[in-house]
């Protein structure tokens, strides 16, 4: 059945989609291979928040206690931080600052996490937590301004719900780690962002006690944040883990589940932000790295801003090191772009979202619809996935579309881009390679190529306004398909049949003419 796309738009497309984006640890914004990193995926997509683990940790050198005359001092050593920041900012990108890990001087105890050993206990003295957030705070205001420091959401801690990230997952001592911070937060400037609790997935009865806490003790805060991930427990192999997945509609309902549980309290109406999301929430599940993972997420990334303020990729880049540093090139790392950027397919279903026009004109369970202020249609199609791996594989799914281009008759460019599991697939290219662990410079440069999205284009005819499109979709594709309505200035004088200096009308075989089949 063809779908008839209306005329008229029936919303706005929100970018709630690109408003943040996860990354490693803070300090390893500091090498050249990740800014270079993230420029290309500032270029092609362009977030405007980036949030990583690990601002206070003893990496970034910032708590720098020392003994003098008999005194205990505090220095604040803020080197590296401006450095991140100052990275971050001059590639379009705005810090989402999340306030931890404890630093280890500063800590009540030796309990870490990840490879790196981030300190999660509690701080041995509140008045000096208060003190290094304050410190910081001010520190950032002076440098970049209160008037951009504003725009910086500040997330008190990460998934304090669970033991490995905070101490005992003990509720009261976070509900006291976030009045302490919320307030140090307002002391510096009241219009700074502060929120919480950022909890991991199957943790949502925190929400409401965290809402009674602030409410109860008039804490301030500005947002609710939480985590998304589908993934069932983790089957270990020698450097990879194995999981199930549930459907895709399970982070769906996830990023809904905050309002759904603070309804009727006093941070019923505030934003959410899903500061992390993803389907499998370790750090070497290859299904990162494959096209089942985008067409997995396209349904989600193209209507989860409906339901929150932003949902944030975890993570731009497999340079990220909590498990280690990456044994192989492909290794089941979070990242849109492997360590050596080489893009992976989801990383094209964020730069096709990046394409789209700003009105919706359509929505489906396999495509979304949108139009530009120039009047360019842009149409984003998945091919559905079975969560169990299960997809048929030789079948292919069609999406017929009837679409509004303006014009009652004419032509239309078709533009149209696609990655699936053989083309714009560098996973694909590199399992066949035998999957090297250290690639040359060669199977590098093959990789690349390997991992651009497949282009192919065409002519349509426009008629009654409408042009007719018949996206066929192969196992796991995600495709973009862009039309504009063609301006012809051929001279009438040129001949196509001519170009090889026939004489016209000679009996010759017809040369390509210019218009084609789109499939």
């Amino acid at each position: 059945m063809r779908i008839v796309v209306p005329e008229q738009a029936t919303g706005r497309l929100t970018d709630a989609w690109r408003a943040c984006v996860g990354t490693g640890r803070f300090e390893l914004a500091l090498r050249r291979d990740y800014q270079e990193s993230l420029a290309v995926v500032q270029r092609d997509i362009g977030f405007r928040h980036i949030r990583g683990h690990g601002l206070f940790s003893d990496g970034t050198g910032v708590y720098r206690p020392y003994e003098h005359q008999g005194s205990r001092q505090v220095r604040y050593a803020f080197t590296y931080v401006d450095q991140v920041i100052d990275a971050y900012l001059a590639l379009g990108v705005r810090p989402f600052l999340e306030l931890g890990f404890m630093p280890a001087a500063l800590a009540s105890g030796d309990q870490t996490v990840f490879w790196w050993r981030g300190n999660v206990t509690p701080p041995r003295s509140w008045t000096d937590w208060a003190d290094l957030v304050r410190a910081t705070l001010r520190h950032l205001v002076d440098r970049y301004g209160l008037d951009e420091v504003r725009h910086w959401p500040i997330e008190v801690w990460n998934e304090p719900n669970l033991t490995v990230f905070w101490q005992n997952a003990d509720q009261d001592a976070y509900h006291r780690l976030y009045e302490v911070t919320a307030h140090a937060v307002k002391e510096v400037d009241a219009a700074l962002q502060v929120g919480g609790p950022a909890i991991s997935p199957g943790s949502d009865e925190w929400l409401l006690p965290f809402a009674e806490f602030v409410t109860a003790r008039s804490v301030p805060v500005d947002f609710v944040s939480r985590h998304a991930y589908t993934s069932g427990p983790a089957q270990h192999v020698p450097f990879g883990t194995h999981q199930t997945l549930a459907p895709a509609s399970s982070l769906l309902d996830q990023f809904a589940s905050p309002r759904r549980h603070l309804r009727g309290s006093a941070l019923a109406e505030l934003p959410v932000h899903i500061t992390e999301f993803n389907s499998s929430y370790r750090p070497d599940n290859r299904v990162h790295d494959t096209a089942f993972n985008a067409a997995y997420l396209a349904p989600v990334v193209a209507v989860g801003g409906d339901l929150v303020d932003s949902f944030s990729y975890w993570t731009f880049s497999d340079i990220f090191e909590e498990e280690g540093v990456p044994t192989s090139l492909f290794h089941g790392g979070f990242g849109l772009l492997t360590h050596r950027q080489i893009k992976k397919p989801t990383y094209h279903l964020y730069a096709f979202m990046a394409r789209l026009g700003d009105e919706v004109l359509a929505r489906g369970p396999d495509h979304l619809v949108t139009r530009d202020a120039a009047g360019r249609i842009a149409v984003l199609a998945w091919a559905p996935v079975d969560a169990a791996g299960d997809t048929p594989g030789p079948d292919r799914h069609t999406v017929r579309l009837s679409l509004p281009l303006g014009t009652a008759t004419g032509a239309a460019f078709l533009l149209r881009s696609s990655v699936d599991e053989e083309v714009g697939n560098a996973w694909t290219a590199w399992c066949e390679m035998g999957r090297p662990h250290s690639p040359t410079t060669r199977q590098l440069d093959n990789l690349r190529e390997a991992a651009e999205a497949a282009r192919r284009h065409a002519r349509l005819p426009i008629e009654g306004g409408r042009v007719a499109l018949d996206l066929h979709l192969s196992r796991h594709e995600v495709t973009l398909a862009e039309l504009t309505a063609v301006a012809d200035e051929t001279p009438p004088w040129w001949d196509d049949d001519r170009l090889l200096g026939r004489t016209a009308g000679d009996g010759s075989p017809r040369g390509a003419g210019p218009d084609k089949e789109a499939t």
